[in-house]
């Protein structure tokens, strides 16, 4: 079973190394979060770390689905970076949701900069666990 006690790297409020995301929003397109990378988020000088860039994107599309009364468990995730994510940037992470079936679901994100250009984009395909799923097998 698939359970949360508010320690996630990405949004858990409890975890005092991990982002602390609280700043979602959903505007009936996208589900969306601010994210400010701090140096402690670099990877090369003043450029946020690719991994902290994949966390973010699978973050918004985890919780896209779970704000809709899914719990599920990334089954893949591909990610494109298209640019450098500067250290100190206001950035926003938003997801949609491509296709559902039973158990199954794809989304997309991307990561924008606060003038709208693509740092990365993302495409996850996520599986509610079979203990966890109430439909038709």
């Amino acid at each position: 079973m698939l359970k949360d006690d508010d320690w996630c790297f990405a949004c858990g409020q409890s975890n005092p190394h991990g982002l602390q995301l609280t700043d979602f929003a959903f505007d009936g397109e996208y589900y969306s979060v601010q994210f400010t990378a701090a140096r402690h988020h670099q990877g090369w000088m003043d450029i946020t770390h690719g991994g902290i860039v994949a966390t973010l994107l699978d973050e918004v599309m985890t919780r896209l689905l779970w704000e809709q009364g899914h719990n599920v468990a990334t089954a893949e995730l591909t990610v494109r970076y298209h640019q450098a994510a500067p250290v100190g940037g206001r950035m926003q992470a938003r997801s949609w949701l491509v296709a559902s079936k039973r158990r199954y679901f794809q989304t997309a994100a991307e990561l924008l900069l606060s003038d709208g250009s693509v740092v990365a984009s993302a495409q996850a395909k996520f599986l509610i666990p079979r203990d966890e799923y109430e439909g038709d097998s």
